[in-house]
């Protein structure tokens, strides 16, 4: 997996992971990639500082200081518990069950589960969209 700081057209920053570079190129030349605050297509990467490991231990999260965290935090929350309420769990089965939904063999329905890594790697690698269901307790 790779990770690259892209930027859209509206100067909206933000992250993505993409299986390799050539995949990033690939979902980039159809289109497929777009700003996660507007939506904007028009996506090109951003300069990104190289990722030296720390030696402290002394470690804060980066958003801690955040100046909209606890709203962020909030709406990761009513997310969670939307798909919880609306969404059937399809346990250990949610790759076969996402890729059938994907490859319009079964209902589309919202579906959550459990993936494990193999499982996730081949569902990007297949081109099924799909979403990790934020994990934010309540003293998060």
């Amino acid at each position: 997996m790779i990770q690259y700081s892209l930027q859209c057209s509206n100067g909206h920053r933000f992250d993505a992971w993409f299986k390799n570079a050539a995949a990033y190129e690939e979902q980039h030349g159809r289109g497929l990639v777009g700003c996660a605050q507007c939506g904007d297509a028009m996506v090109e990467k951003a300069p990104m500082a190289p990722n030296v490991a720390r030696t402290d231990q002394d470690r804060m999260p980066v958003s801690a200081h955040h100046p909209e965290a606890a709203k962020i935090r909030e709406m990761l929350r009513a997310y969670r518990q939307k798909v919880l309420a609306e969404a059937e769990n399809v346990g250990d089965r949610f790759a076969e069950e996402a890729r059938k939904i994907h490859f319009e063999e079964a209902e589309a329905r919202g579906i959550y589960g459990e993936a494990t890594r193999d499982e996730v790697a081949e569902l990007i690698e297949d081109g099924v969209d799909f979403l990790p269901l934020p994990d934010v307790g309540e003293d998060n």
